[in-house]
């Protein structure tokens, strides 16, 4: 695909913040920054994938990509349309080009309404439909996510986990949308049923040119299913890259302790502790970069200058000071350990 392509998705310095309950009868109001000058572009038939810690800002984005919440400052645009911008109207006609897939295949799911009803609710609110068009487009998506017609007259309880998600999936693509957000799609599932279906998000793609939007706190879920990952840490983007280049030659200390904490099967991985603060950072020490409490490459500078992503080689592009020195160093050296630990 062209790089001066117009891109599906683009994401334009957006930032978002939510301001909390008082502490303090006559205090301020606490302010929560969740999503600060984010910006990237997804092209058609491609998929991106988000990962972060909880609290990173991964749903706060794609519910700004989804127009249920609006950015205090950027843009958001599907197909060239500023999303905040549109009407009501114009806003449900956009709808049915972008759709979300949540995360609990139990609580997505209305256990009082037939699945055919579940599955034709988007086309029923956005296309008034017909009834009758309605379950035959239900019965079709039905279809394409690998169940049967007579499953249109049964209850969300007669189905299995992995069967409840392929009927929410179904849901998300009746309306034919060029974009579906996935938000953790799997991580309810068994590991067992997560394969089958990531297999079918990979099957509907190659068969509908769909683009995915992938949350997901799961390294190897992203590092299978998507084209391009973007890494959040306290709502900033600290890497971007292809999953190839990102996940084997990491150049933030935050990706690298990301990647240190997957679980393996060697005892020293088994024992790896959560990644740690190291020494309180001066008083004075402010608008540096975001991870230096936690990093064990900062440098002076890292306390002074917030770091801004710069290009590391083709789409890789990293946002902190020390990032070729990241890159060259063994993984276990971006974690802080103790004496006690054992070496790896």
């Amino acid at each position: 695909m062209a790089d001066d392509a117009a891109p599906l998705l683009l994401v334009d310095g957006v930032s978002r913040h939510y301001r909390l309950p008082r502490e303090h009868l006559f205090g301020p109001a606490p302010v929560v920054q969740a999503l600060s000058d984010i910006g990237f572009a997804l092209h058609a038939g491609q998929s991106l994938g988000l990962v972060g810690e909880s609290g990173s800002g991964k749903s706060t984005l794609a519910r700004l990509v989804m127009a249920l919440e609006r950015p205090d400052t950027g843009r958001v645009l599907f197909d060239g349309h500023d999303l905040a911008a549109l009407d009501a109207a114009a806003l449900r006609q956009a709808r049915a080009g972008f759709q979300m897939v949540f995360q609990d295949p139990y609580g997505s799911l209305d256990p009082r309404r037939r699945v055919w009803q579940t599955v034709a609710e988007p086309l029923a609110m956005l296309q008034g439909a017909p009834r009758a068009t309605q379950r035959e487009r239900a019965a079709q998506a039905l279809d394409a996510v690998g169940l049967r017609a007579t499953d249109l007259d049964k209850y969300p309880h007669e189905f299995s986990g992995g069967q409840r998600q392929r009927i929410a999936i179904a849901r998300a693509l009746i309306t034919r949308p060029r974009l579906i957000v996935a938000d953790e799609p799997v991580s309810a599932l068994d590991v067992s049923v997560q394969a089958q279906v990531l297999n079918l998000m990979q099957d509907l793609q190659d068969a509908f040119s769909v683009t995915y939007l992938f949350v997901s706190h799961d390294l190897a879920v992203v590092d299978l299913v998507c084209d391009e990952v973007i890494v959040l840490y306290q709502g900033r983007i600290v890497e971007q890259g292809d999953p190839d280049t990102l996940f084997r030659a990491a150049a933030h200390p935050y990706t690298r302790a990301l990647l240190e904490a997957v679980p393996r099967l060697q005892p020293q991985a088994l024992a790896a502790e959560p990644l740690p603060a190291l020494a309180p950072l001066p008083p004075d020490a402010t608008g540096g970069c975001p991870f230096a409490p936690r990093c064990v490459f900062r440098q002076d500078r890292c306390l002074r200058d917030a770091p801004v992503p710069r290009a590391l080689g083709g789409r890789h592009r990293a946002a902190c000071h020390e990032a070729e020195r990241v890159m060259t160093s063994p993984i276990d050296s971006t974690i802080a350990t103790d004496s006690t630990r054992s070496p790896a």
